[in-house]
């Protein structure tokens, strides 16, 4: 079976940065495949994604060395194998609030005994290598999220559920929760406190600590004590790029004067 590149960069104590996809385009995922990123995500919670969509993007993934991921769209065991049989490598698994949350998300995502997972790779097989069934295991990260304060009350209980690999903050509802606008990061000593309680429990059982966050911002989650880092995501990356190529044709970019030439 093909080697996790995102745990073995993880097993190296790395940080690893990745990539959004919400776009649903799988020319968008071909292309920014193409990149230097440690996980590609394609995102079905948020996203303006479908399963054939996902699987589009799965597909047009499959020769990059990224490892790419999926965020399904809730903690649903039909839809976390359903997106393990497409090929995904690794699951992103919102909205989990307790241990008994936790162990349904680690259960669906691994075969007996270790889990529930119902047997058919319809593409995963075929895409990712032979001796899947046996490999699996190894090499499927599960990653639940840690977006709200009913999960921090939770934390130690979550924290101690055999088989997760890395949890991931979702700040934007972690601020919701803790009666905050959405935003990537606060001022509120109760937020920062919520981000530093997650990294010391990983760091304590030896779980990967993520973040979504931006390319500003990851050196202060690096510091922190994250190392699975969100940084952009494909809507983003082509506005911000886009922007910038009308803002230097207009003579307003970096190598050009402030005065409109078009």
């Amino acid at each position: 079976m093909r080697d996790n590149t995102l745990k073995m960069s993880w097993d190296r104590g790395d940080v690893t940065l990745g990539l959004w996809l919400s776009t649903g385009s799988w020319i968008v995922a071909e292309q920014f495949g193409g990149l230097d990123f440690d996980y590609i995500n394609v995102d079905l919670q948020h996203g303006l994604v479908d399963y054939n969509n996902a699987l589009a993007s799965l597909s047009a993934m499959q020769r990059i060395e990224a490892t790419p991921t999926v965020r399904v769209p809730w903690n649903e065991p039909g839809i976390i194998g359903k997106v393990l049989d497409a090929g995904a490598m690794g699951v992103i698994i919102p909205m989990v609030n307790s241990e008994a949350e936790a162990r349904q998300a680690v259960s669906a995502c691994r075969y007996a005994p270790e889990g529930s997972r119902s047997f058919g790779p319809a593409r995963a097989a075929m895409a990712l290598g032979a001796n899947y069934f046996n490999e699996a295991k190894d090499k499927i990260v599960c990653v639940p999220m840690i977006e709200t304060v009913e999960a921090l009350h939770n934390l130690d209980a979550i924290l101690d559920v055999p088989g997760i690999d890395a949890v991931y903050v979702g700040p934007a509802d972690l601020s919701i929760s803790l009666g905050l606008q959405p935003a990537s990061d606060q001022d509120d000593a109760r937020f920062n406190e919520a981000l530093a309680a997650v990294v010391a429990g990983c760091k304590k059982r030896g779980i990967i600590a993520g973040c979504h966050t931006t390319s500003t911002l990851a050196p202060k989650r690096v510091e922190q004590g994250f190392r699975m880092l969100t940084i952009t995501a494909d809507i983003l990356a082509m506005l911000a790029g886009a922007k910038a190529a009308l803002a230097e044709a207009r003579g307003q970019g970096p190598t050009g004067s402030s005065g409109r030439i078009y």
